[in-house]
Formats: structure tokens, C-alpha cells, sequence
């Protein structure tokens, strides 16, 4: 029971802080000990978690590195930290009541690099492997890139090797890199080694999976066919490691929004554990003084063993005094999402800012507001979007929703990492049963939303994209506006949005699907304080800004207007000539 003990010492040392750690790793010791006392649902066993640490420090050992002292790594055994034990008998200790049923199938292991995690993984699959044996044991260890799979596969290598045992099979050529073993009776193990744009992803069989660098996920299609591969098996486990990276809406950083829920209990997942350690972040999603040790060593599990406070504390120092380096460290070494280099917006502006109000469409359609129109329409088969814009006192207020054909909805998504079907679900999208997206879908929409109360004013739309449309829009009594895509008269659009944003006077009820166009926006500052905007890598990029662009053209007709009554009312003060005819005439 001493690696129980162990991991009941770790949780309780992160809760009274004795151990350092951060809001998240602290939940996660709450909630083992917690679970602890479901004596009415859960068996706890430590004999698996036992063989598989037992295994680890008594078999394997590193194949390469050196220690803080700088002595060579190579050859000497393979030690677990306190926390690597905490996760494994998390993992293997918690039985359904009454069964041979393990509770835990999923589980996210999110640290910063140098943290050992890929020793760690390889180590950890082979041990489970083993345990597994009798079950006919298949893993597959899955990475963003084959160098990356390697990293892994050659740990497991150099270790077998040592064993000089026959019987193990190693196949490592340009077309497979895997390890079989037959123990008769006793069942098998195969482990092999993958890359993410490998073509047989779909047909695989496996009850244990490693899915390493999950950042790198453009969507969950990748990670739900490899979840799909384990319906075979009853104890089957996923696990998924990763450090964060620079997209903040991509699958990781969802995966990490829902383990906060679940941590924090507000939402029961009794199958997925989840391991994070990064920075803290305040309210406005900033960290606080994250050159000082305790932040750093909060953000780093490890320090002390894998990596000293010392280099942490010169990586912190240089990406204070040189920002080039600043959103590496954040993402690798604070372990915090960041947006890419390439993105205009920082995204936590707009989450902070939204997150101030909470009106649901039917609250705002009472209020007194006028709404001004945008519509972005794709070229072909593709995001369409359209926007209503409008202010209530400080706050200004974007609706949007796109479009997107049905029969391209699979592949694009798929091709591009595009959570088209998430935003169909949450109401974001409305998908057209044609080849193309139908007009009447958008027109329809801006009835619709006419019909609940909104009193839209007029629409800002570029006509030579859709000449049908701009037609079919008069025809349902809408104001529809010619507004050519220049950018000298985006710019105002931008900004308004820009500035209220970093005001948090900005709301966009709630809408994932229009933060994913925020983080996809590259912008160039041009003369004048103008501004040309265009979606990140161009137009032969796979991201989507469209939901965006149409609020921009939305929030550009709120502001002509907004100019036009000021100069209206100007005219009507300065006593020259005939106010009321002035008025009209501008009018």
C-alpha cells in the first residue's frame, strides 16, 4: 500500500499547500480524496497500480539525458515522482462496486515541457501493456509527427533490448515501428508506434491508446476515431498528454475548459481523470508575476527533479525583457494557451468582455435598441455569416450566425478543423440542404430575427458577392446597403469592436463560434490608424473569419448613422438657412 499512501500524501499536500501547486491540481486532490469515501460505488484495489510502479522502477530505465548534477541519465532506473504515482493509482485503483470494471477510461495529463511526460507515457504503456496481457493487449501511441511517436517508440526499444529476450519482436523500418510478444496462455502484447496522418487510423483495435501533443488537434474527429478503436474492451484507456499551445479555442483548450467543470464539480464525469498543471490566471485571464518562484514551481510539477528553478527563472526573466520569446514561455513553460503570434486579438479580451453580461436574445429584443446588419456570403461552398450590431449605453452588442452547406459540412470539417457540427448544435449555424448556401436561409434568418422584436434598421452587405441575395433582402422590406470591402471603411468597424472589447463594453452572447473567427484574425497597421485585416496565413489558409468580418460590416452601418445624426444635429443648432428642410434633405 505504499504507493497508495503516497498518492494520498500528495493530495493532501497540494490541498494544505505543503505542496506547491495550482487551483487546478489542488481540485484534482480534493476530488481523489473525495472519491475516496464512495465506498457505495467504487472498489479500491492497489494491486494494479503496484505492478505497473513496481514495474516501471524496477525494469526501465532512461536511455538518454543527464540529472541537475550533470551525470549522465543513460542506464540508471526510472523513478517516478510523487504526482506520476498520484495519476497512476488514480488510473488503475478505482473499481464499479462489485466488478472487475476499472472506473477511469479517459484521462488528460496536461504539463509543461521538461516534466519528463514522454518517458513517463512510453513507461506507463508498456507497464499497462503487460498488466493487460491476458486481454490480448493492443496500444497505439498516436503523435502530432512520426519524430514525435519516435521519442517514445525508441524508449521502449533501448529498454526491451536490455532484456535480451527473443521472444519479443521488433519490427522498426519505414513501414511499421511496433513490439509483439506472445505469452501462450497468458495473451499478447503488440505496441505500436504512430503518426497523426497515418491512413489506417480508422481501422484499428486497441483497449490502450497514448495520444501524445493533443494540442496540435485541429478538431475532436482525430481523437473520437481513435476513442472509437477501443469499443472492444471493457477496460480500455485513453490517454491523452499534451502542453498548451497558441490556438485558445482549439480542441485542447476546450478539453481543459470542460476538466475546470468538472474539477470544480459543477459538472460529474466519473470516467475522465484529468492531471493539469499551469499558471493560475486572474480574472482578466493575465498571470500574475510570472517571474516569481512560486508560479513557476505552482506551473512545473517536476522542478527539482527534471528541471531546476534556476533555468525557469532565466526562461521567465528573458521573456520579460524580450517579448519574441514571452508566448513560447506562456504556452511551454506557464502551460497557458495563448493566441497565436500571427493573431491580431488577444481572445481573452472578448471572453472577458462577454462575460460581464448575460441577456438572452428574447431580453434583448425588448430592449430599445436599434440594430444595424452584415452579411459576409461565401463565393461558393463555404462560411457564410451574417451579423446584427447594435448598443445599449456603453455596451455594444453583436448577434451572429453563419451558414454552411450540409453535403461540404463533413469534409471541410474534417479538412480544415472547423467544429462545424458543435456550432449546429449550440444554435451558431444553420446548415442549407444545397450545394451551395441557400439565400433564403439568410434571409430567413434576419426575418426571424426581425419577428422576435428587433427592430434592424438597415444592412450592410457588398453586392457584387451576392446580387441574388441583395434582391432578396429588399424583397423582404429590409434596407439592404451597398458597402464595397475597402478597407479605409472597415477600419472604423474594427475599431469600434477593438476598443470595446479591451473596454469589456463588448457582448457577443456567449458565442464560441464568433471567438473562433476573433483568434483567426491577422491584422497590418496601415497610415492614418487604418487597418487591413485578413483571416491568419491568407486566403490559402484553412481558418475562418466570416462571423467576424459580417459584424464589422454591421458595426460600420451603426457608426455611418451615428455620424450622419450628428451632423444632422449639428445642422439644426448652428441657425443658418432652414433646419427642418437641411435635416430632410440629408436625410
Amino acid at each position: 500500500m505504499d504507493n497508495f499512501e503516497t498518492a494520498t500524501a500528495y493530495a493532501r499536500g497540494v490541498i494544505d499547500g505543503s505542496i506547491p501547486a495550482n487551483r487546478l491540481r489542488v481540485q484534482a486532490g480534493q476530488r481523489f480524496l473525495d472519491d475516496l469515501k464512495r465506498t457505495d460505488e467504487f472498489d479500491i484495489r492497489a494491486e494494479d497500480a503496484n505492478f505497473v510502479i513496481d514495474l516501471i522502477e524496477n525494469v526501465f530505465v532512461h536511455q538518454q539525458g543527464e540529472d541537475l548534477e550533470g551525470r549522465p541519465m543513460r542506464g540508471r532506473p526510472l523513478l517516478l515522482t510523487d504526482w506520476q504515482k498520484f495519476c497512476i493509482v488514480n488510473m488503475l485503483c478505482f473499481y464499479r462496486k462489485g466488478t472487475d470494471l476499472r472506473r477511469f477510461h479517459e484521462v488528460l495529463i496536461m504539463i509543461p515541457r521538461k516534466q519528463g511526460k514522454t518517458t513517463f507515457a512510453a513507461a506507463l504503456g508498456f507497464a499497462l501493456s503487460l498488466l493487460e496481457a491476458r486481454s490480448g493487449s493492443k496500444l497505439y501511441v498516436l503523435a502530432n509527427s512520426l519524430k514525435q511517436t519516435m521519442e517514445s517508440f525508441s524508449l521502449l526499444k533501448f529498454n526491451i533490448d536490455r532484456f535480451h529476450d527473443s521472444t519479443y519482436q521488433i519490427r522498426d523500418n519505414n513501414s511499421e515501428h511496433s513490439i509483439t510478444k506472445d505469452f501462450g496462455e497468458d495473451g499478447s502484447i503488440y505496441i505500436q508506434a504512430l503518426a497523426s496522418d497515418e491512413k489506417r487510423l480508422d481501422s484499428l483495435n486497441a483497449n490502450l491508446l497514448i495520444l501524445d501533443e493533443l494540442h496540435a488537434f485541429k478538431s475532436a474527429k482525430k481523437y473520437i476515431l481513435m476513442k472509437n478503436a477501443q469499443k472492444a474492451y471493457r477496460n480500455k484507456l485513453l490517454i491523452g498528454i499534451s502542453t498548451a499551445g497558441d490556438v485558445p479555442n482549439g480542441f485542447l483548450a476546450q478539453r481543459v475548459e470542460y476538466a475546470k467543470k468538472v474539477l470544480s464539480g459543477s459538472i460529474k464525469d466519473d470516467e475522465y481523470f484529468f492531471f493539469i498543471c499551469q499558471a493560475d490566471q486572474n480574472e482578466e485571464g493575465d498571470v500574475d508575476d510570472f517571474t516569481s518562484d512560486e508560479v513557476l514551481i505552482k506551473s512545473n510539477p517536476s522542478v527539482g527533479v527534471s528541471v531546476s528553478l534556476d533555468d525557469l527563472k532565466r526562461d521567465a526573466e528573458m521573456a520579460q525583457n524580450d517579448p519574441q520569446t514571452r508566448l513560447e514561455f506562456f504556452n511551454k513553460t506557464l502551460n497557458v494557451f495563448t493566441a497565436s503570434q500571427r493573431a491580431y486579438f488577444d481572445i481573452e479580451d472578448f471572453k472577458q468582455s462577454d462575460a460581464k453580461y448575460d441577456w438572452s436574445l428574447a431580453e434583448l429584443a425588448k430592449l430599445p435598441i436599434k440594430w444595424y446588419g452584415g452579411a459576409d456570403l461565401s463565393k461558393l461552398h463555404d462560411l457564410t455569416a451574417a451579423a446584427l450590431f447594435g448598443s445599449y449605453g456603453d455596451v455594444d452588442i453583436i448577434i451572429t450566425h453563419a451558414f454552411f452547406p450540409r453535403i461540404a459540412a463533413h469534409e471541410k470539417a474534417n479538412q480544415d478543423g472547423i467544429p462545424l457540427f458543435g456550432w449546429a448544435d449550440d444554435g451558431w449555424l444553420t446548415m442549407s440542404n444545397t450545394n451551395t448556401v441557400l439565400y433564403d436561409d439568410i434571409v430567413k434568418w434576419f426575418v426571424e430575427m426581425r419577428t422576435l422584436g428587433f427592430t434592424i434598421k438597415k444592412v450592410g452587405f457588398d453586392k457584387k458577392f451576392g446580387r441574388e441575395f441583395f434582391i432578396k433582402m429588399r424583397k423582404s422590406h429590409f434596407k439592404i446597403v451597398d458597402q464595397p470591402q475597402y478597407y479605409y471603411k472597415k477600419s472604423e468597424g474594427f475599431r469600434r469592436i477593438e476598443v470595446k472589447a479591451k473596454n469589456r463594453e463588448l457582448y457577443y452572447l456567449h458565442s464560441d463560434a464568433y471567438e473562433y473567427c476573433v483568434g483567426n484574425v491577422q491584422a497590418i497597421e496601415q497610415v492614418d490608424d487604418m487597418i487591413k485585416y485578413d483571416k491568419i496565413d491568407g486566403q490559402s489558409g484553412n481558418q475562418r473569419i466570416d462571423l467576424f468580418d459580417a459584424s464589422v460590416f454591421a458595426a460600420v452601418q451603426r457608426l455611418e448613422d451615428l455620424t450622419k445624426a450628428q451632423n444632422a444635429d449639428a445642422w439644426l443648432h448652428a441657425g443658418e438657412g432652414n433646419p427642418r428642410k437641411e435635416v430632410k434633405n440629408y436625410e
